[in-house]
């Protein structure tokens, strides 16, 4: 086996463990993470994926900033509890989401041979929104995570990649097995103290 399949099929696992990993709400899912994307860098790297290459360093940065919120972001600087997306920070994330969407979108269209720009722009950007606020363990993230994961899935149809489309279908069932044990913890977690 080549060097570049054992680099994809072990990018494959650790990405499948970092998501696992993150609906139990483990912290060790930062680390797969972090793996995943270095060797998902390392793949697209040498297929000359140069754009998704940086994403990869986007991914590799939020990766350690998540182990760290997750580790020290609570209220009293402990452990992070799954809790609702601040209203300033949805409609913060939703404009910075959308403008990044267009901004990368006109780059494809008019800069490069992409087939399907904007598409692809609005799966990257939000991928991004999404894995920020999978970061602070904000439940909406999974709800994004799963739009996501339905529109890659019928993007990559629309490009004969049916075994990546069934990839991110298992993606997508996984953001609704996540979206369903965070919302039990959210459910689930006491009450705050009245002060």
């Amino acid at each position: 086996m080549d060097p570049q399949t054992v680099a994809e099929a072990l990018a494959v696992v650790f990405n499948l463990a970092y998501v696992v990993l993150a609906i139990f709400q483990s912290v060790g899912c930062w680390f797969a993470g972090f793996l995943g994307a270095g060797l998902t860098l390392v793949v697209f790297l040498q297929a000359r994926l140069y754009g998704a290459t940086a994403l990869q360093v986007v991914y590799m940065a939020l990766m350690v900033y998540g182990w760290y919120e997750w580790r020290h972001g609570g209220d009293t600087g402990g452990e992070l509890a799954v809790s609702r997306t601040p209203t300033r920070w949805r409609l913060g994330l939703g404009a910075a989401g959308l403008s990044f969407a267009i901004g990368l979108g006109l780059f494809l269209k008019h800069g490069t041979d992409a087939a399907l720009p904007f598409w692809d722009a609005g799966t990257t950007s939000f991928s991004l929104v999404a894995q920020f606020m999978t970061t602070r363990k904000w439940i909406e993230s999974w709800i994004l995570w799963i739009a996501v994961d339905v529109v890659y899935t019928g993007m990559l149809l629309s490009q004969q990649l049916s075994l990546m489309a069934a990839l991110y279908v298992g993606y997508l069932v996984l953001a609704v097995l996540g979206y369903l044990k965070w919302r039990r913890s959210f459910r689930e977690a006491p009450a705050p103290k009245a002060s």
